[in-house]
């Protein structure tokens, strides 16, 4: 890390301007941050919260859930759609068929079948998960074991490896064989369609290897049709165990496909220009096991109050605000993946800029901006540094310490920086654990979970809260009070500039 970037996640006491941005913004405001003091103040926890208990009650009214293709996800959708059209967005549902959650024709086999035959077995955590990588093809198949880009042992810090995500990692691949890839810095699905492309015969994709990176990873669906092949998830130990000289294994999937529909909702300024339009995103499903009020709740009720707040001022934009709710997330990007593939490419170039906020109140949190410029990750497409810096300076002017994550591709701003697109956000955390470190920066309990209920049953309004049943009391709705005034702060700024994001150097 550069000693400037070093020096801008450092809380600071005094209000400071907002220099970068300013540099690239001529005729705007002298000073962006004082401008939007009267928006932030409208912005409040209390009508986030009120959009979360909805979404609890929705939940609570259909089984517990509203992922993707249940009656609860049909009432979010219902809830959202009615609170945006009684604000006066122009509203819309964008529909789009997608391969729906498959079941087991057969159980998945992972076996190593040379130098030391073992088979593992699924569902017993470390070893091998039994879930599928989400839309991996039918097979058996019998081949030697070949690591693409592997770093082992792992770097300190997570998202240190670039493993399969660029074609050069595949130039001495093997055809034929079983590529094992590493998690790291890109989409799964990117990893895939290279594999496919240089024509593995399946492939396993294993944990990165630092603490709380080396379980099997809960998040491995990828999302996206067109991957033939089969393959499965398992953890770093056996994943280093698989990567042994003249390994051979055996990957043996058998699914039972299922097409399903669903829908993202739309909600646009009437005023605006459309060919500088700023996609403010975040999904609205949940995963099955929960009703998913930070994961994501906290987003996708934040920016449904940004839009109320911004409408009630009567405020007009001089760039269009496309707020999007984004479906299927939870099961791959699909929603936001099936959005930016049904673009033209005229349309594609209209998007100013995508601001992404998936989980912005976890309970024991920290304050993450995705890393545009490429500081501890890849360079995100150009225009992504200023939307970083536009977040950054925020916090600096908040005295609020705050540090970058990569672009790893977990949320839906994936497809679109994919793309070519601009894009940014915030995040508190997910399943990491927390840091001594950052205890000092935020409070919270040491080596819990930024999110202590990721993708589990107690991901409620209660559990998100600061009463008894809080996992982590009060702090959820600092995060939330804090990230949603960072996120009012950015959409406000990118409703008014001049700049053209899309050409501004990172």
């Amino acid at each position: 890390m550069s000693e400037s970037k070093l020096a801008r996640r450092v809380p600071v006491v005094a209000v400071v301007v907002a220099s970068v941005v300013m540099a690239f913004a001529p005729g705007a405001s002298a000073n962006p941050i004082s401008e939007s003091k009267g928006f932030r103040k409208a912005v409040t926890v209390e009508g986030i919260r009120e959009h979360q208990q909805a979404l609890q009650a929705i939940a609570d009214a259909n089984g517990g859930t509203r992922a993707v293709a249940t009656p609860g996800y049909d009432a979010s959708v219902d809830y959202i759609v009615s609170r945006a059209q009684a604000a006066g967005y122009q509203v819309s549902l964008d529909e789009f068929t997608y391969v729906e959650t498959f079941e087991e024709g057969s159980p998945p086999v992972l076996e190593e079948i040379a130098p030391e035959p073992q088979i593992f077995v699924p569902g017993t955590r470390p070893a091998f998960d039994g879930d599928f990588v989400s839309f991996t093809g039918n097979g058996d198949v019998t081949a030697p074991v070949q690591g693409v880009d592997l770093v082992l042992p792992p770097t300190p810090e997570p998202n240190g490896s670039t493993s399969g995500c660029e074609p050069e990692d595949f130039a001495s691949f093997v055809p034929g064989n079983i590529a094992l890839m590493q998690r790291g810095t890109c989409p799964y699905v990117q990893k895939a369609a290279l594999a496919q492309a240089a024509l593995a015969s399946a492939f396993i994709i294993f944990n990165e290897g630092q603490p709380g990176r080396t379980a099997v990873p809960n998040n491995l669906p990828l999302g996206t049709e067109g991957i033939h092949i089969p393959s499965v998830g398992t953890s770093f130990g056996v994943g280093v165990d698989l990567n042994d000289p003249g390994t051979v294994a055996r990957v043996k999937t058998e699914v039972l496909e299922q097409l399903g529909e669903s829908v993202n909702v739309i909600a646009e300024t009437p005023g605006g220009d459309p060919s500088r339009t700023v996609v403010i995103g975040a999904h609205l499903d949940s995963v099955p096991e929960g009703p998913g009020i930070n994961d994501n709740g906290s987003g996708s009720g934040g920016i449904l109050e940004i839009a109320e707040v911004y409408a009630a001022q009567e405020r007009t934009p001089r760039n269009k605000l496309r707020f999007m709710w984004y479906g299927a997330e939870e099961i791959g990007l699909i929603g936001s993946t099936k959005y930016v593939e049904s673009l033209t490419q005229d349309e594609k170039d209209d998007i100013l800029a995508m601001l992404n906020f998936d989980m912005i109140g976890s309970p024991n949190f920290a304050r993450y901006v995705y890393d545009g410029d490429g500081t501890i990750g890849p360079e995100g497409p150009t225009g992504s540094g200023l939307i970083e810096d536009v977040f950054v300076e925020y916090f600096d002017s908040q005295g609020l310490f705050n540090e970058p994550t990569a672009f790893d591709g977990r949320s839906d701003y994936g497809p679109f920086i994919a793309d070519g697109i601009p894009a940014g956000g915030l995040f508190t955390g997910a399943e990491e654990p927390k840091t001594a470190e950052q205890v000092l920066q935020y409070g919270g309990i040491a080596d819990a979970q930024l999110d202590p209920c990721y993708h589990a049953a107690c991901d409620t309004f209660a559990g998100t809260g600061a009463g008894p049943d809080a996992t982590a009391p009060g702090l959820g709705l600092v995060a939330l009070d804090q990230m949603s005034d960072a996120a009012a702060h950015a959409v406000l700024f990118f409703s008014k500039t001049k700049v053209d994001v899309r050409n501004t150097p990172n």
